[in-house]
């Protein structure tokens, strides 16, 4: 085995030590005997387990830095090539690569040296020994990445797995290839566009190879025949022979998954569609029994070998054609090449020339639910691999359109602000910490009934934020004296009243708010004045508030009995009584013709919305009805004989209203 080595370190130091350009004078480094001196250690070190301190060592010896830094790079090396030349093991090289790296991170020799080491031991190792050492590797990630290797070592280690990724076989070494890709994924990061295919190309040497039949028909004959190799007790595969023009048109399609451009030639388009459509009957055709598989998997079972293999590609005999067919996994890989090429076909790729035709669309369209068809129709569970696929896929959109864009990092960088900070002032000193004692908490204003008040809160915002001060007048208490300033027997002139008081008025509003349930009640006459509004709230109010209430019941049952005796001495109640009753209003809604009551209804102040409610019901005298009891519910004690007649005679229904009020 050819190691590779660097300029002798001989020669290197002996051309610094012998350099008469420099005029000064300096020690000598004698290299030979620092280089055993430090062999020593270093061994000692390793068979110890211990880290080696080569700070006091370099304290006593003479020369630069330079020098002994290079000594310790070449000792190291010339370590690992005697435990390699000695064949004593995998584990013996690593613990070599692991001191190295401590001396790396310690400052007592280059950076580079722990990447020179693991470059060399997979260039002398066999693949066997490679996979157990990128094991190592693998679980170092975090020390590559640390600041004071990182920088030095990524191009070397992305070097050492290109060079192992050409020493290993794609097909055979499958996982081996998958690891180096996983491993330089999570080492460089996902903006690094070292490794990203940004002109879209293809692997064309990618080629899969079966049999064409260009040596005559016997492939054509042979390919009847089943394959006749299982020598175990399992049934053979009752599904019948593929033909083999099938088998030719199914592995020719290969071709242009490896090179999709071949899409946009006329000719080779309507090869593809052709063969396509012909693969999608042959699946469709041959379905797979849940059943037969299920037991297809028991005899695996029985019959597994004891060493599980995986293969990248599938093998192309045709013989193999009928079984491959009835297995899950092959029907679902070939599927899915269809939909990730008509995803790049349908896609917008940066680098992509070509425009898919209208006919092109379509048939991808209608292959496309062809094949999610099929995958849903695939055991087992073929409608959830058909969502995963179909999210996978939509997925994959977001990555081409990060692509089209140029790989934007992913990191947001905060921009500077180059607006001057602003200085805060310093908080003045209160006026009451002239006053406070420096040893007591309290503080003497001079005056004892002051200190007393002061200080039963020396917090003022304390003292304004108390849930004490936190409170809501009750309606009873703060609108008791509007109510008799609203009242005719107390003679108060409107210029007098609280309710023409914008202070009033301010305060009146947010105490409805929080107290009153009429405050939120629906009402659709037009934005009244505040001050009608808040007498039209104190009327409600003064019937529920507890001194009035047996008043104003009192003062309802006398002018009810008055309108009884008037009106059965014969006067007129428009004289005697204002108030309108519920028998009137029956009566008035009898009398009203066809729909006249809309008339009135508008005249009354009803929108349309509501009109076309009170239409619901059956009957006309049933929509009168409604709309009178809901004015008089609305209107409350501003319910009046005055204005209903008024609004009568406004419609030509005066004759209603007289034989209404007059009866």
């Amino acid at each position: 085995i050819k190691f590779k080595m660097a300029a002798p370190m001989d020669v290197v130091l002996n051309g610094i030590q012998n350099d008469n350009s420099v005029p000064t004078k300096r020690a000598k480094f004698h290299f030979s005997t620092n280089r055993t001196s430090l062999m020593e250690l270093i061994e000692k070190a390793l068979e110890s387990g211990l880290s080696v301190d080569l700070e006091k060592y370099f304290l006593v010896q003479e020369g630069s830095d330079v020098e002994k830094k290079l000594t310790v790079d070449q000792c190291f090396r010339d370590k690992l090539k005697q435990s390699i030349t000695d064949s004593e093991g995998n584990e013996k090289y690593l613990s070599i690569i692991t001191l190295s790296i401590e001396v790396a991170c310690g400052g007592n020799c280059s950076p580079l040296t722990p990447f020179l080491l693991l470059s060399d031991v997979f260039d002398c190792l066999t693949l066997e020994q490679c996979d157990e050492i990128f094991q190592y590797v693998e679980n170092r990630v975090g020390t590559w990445k640390s600041e004071a290797l990182y920088s030095y070592g990524k191009n070397y280690l992305l070097r050492m797995c290109n060079d192992l990724l050409r020493r290993l076989s794609t097909a055979q070494n499958t996982v081996f290839c998958g690891r180096i890709q996983m491993f330089l994924a999570r080492l460089f990061p996902l903006s690094e566009k070292s490794a990203l295919n940004l002109m879209s190309q293809f692997n064309i040497e990618n080629i899969t190879i079966y049999n064409k039949g260009d040596d005559g028909d016997g492939s054509k004959a042979d390919i009847s025949d089943r394959m006749d190799v299982d020598v175990s007790p399992r049934k053979r595969s009752s599904a019948p022979p593929i033909d083999y023009h099938i088998y030719r048109k199914f592995w020719s399609q290969q071709d242009f998954f490896r090179n999709p451009n071949q899409c946009y030639d006329k000719k080779l388009w309507k090869s593809f569609t052709k063969n396509g459509d012909d693969m999608f009957s042959v699946f469709s055709s041959h379905k797979i029994d849940n059943n037969q598989l299920n037991k297809r998997k028991h005899e695996d079972e029985i019959y597994k070998p004891k060493e599980k293999h995986y293969f990248a590609k599938y093998l192309t005999n045709e013989k193999l054609m009928d079984l491959q067919l009835s297995d899950s996994n092959f029907r679902r890989h070939v599927l899915i090449q269809y939909l990730i090429l008509f995803q790049y076909l349908k896609g917008v790729v940066k680098f992509k020339s070509h425009v898919l035709s209208d006919d092109m669309t379509g048939w991808i369209e209608v292959a496309t639910s062809k094949i999610y068809k099929l995958i849903q129709e695939t055991p087992p569970d073929g409608k959830t691999f058909a969502q995963s696929v179909e999210h996978i896929l939509a997925r994959e959109e977001n990555w081409i359109n990060w692509k089209n864009e140029g790989c934007p990092s992913f990191t947001n960088e905060r921009h500077k602000d180059n607006k001057p900070r602003i200085r805060f002032r310093a908080r003045k000193q209160c006026i009451a910490d002239d006053f406070k004692d420096p040893n007591s908490k309290k503080i003497d204003l001079g005056n004892l009934e002051l200190t007393r008040l002061w200080n039963i809160c020396p917090n003022n915002l304390e003292a304004c934020s108390r849930p004490e001060r936190n409170f809501v007048p009750s309606i009873e208490s703060y609108f008791e004296d509007a109510v008799l300033e609203c009242d005719p027997e107390s003679q108060v002139e409107n210029e007098y009243k609280s309710i023409n008081n914008a202070n009033f008025q301010w305060k009146a509003l947010r105490v409805l708010a929080r107290k009153s349930p009429h405050f939120f009640q629906a009402n659709s006459q037009p934005f009244k004045s505040l001050p009608q509004y808040l007498e039209g709230m104190l009327s409600k109010i003064a019937k529920e508030m507890p001194h009035t209430q047996d008043e104003v019941k009192e003062e309802l049952k006398t002018l009810e009995d008055n309108d009884v005796e008037l009106l059965k001495s014969g006067e007129n109640p428009e004289q005697s009584s204002k108030y309108v009753t519920l028998e009137q209003i029956e009566a008035l809604a009898e009398r009203l013709p066809d729909d006249s009551w809309k008339d009135l209804a508008v005249y009354l102040e009803f929108k349309d919305d509501l009109i076309s409610v009170f239409e619901e019901a059956s009957e006309t005298s049933e929509q009168a009805l409604t709309m009178l009891q809901s004015w008089l519910s609305r209107e409350d004690t501003l319910a009046t004989k005055d204005i209903l007649i008024a609004a009568l005679k406004s419609i030509d229904m005066e004759h209603v209203a007289k034989a209404v009020f007059t009866e």
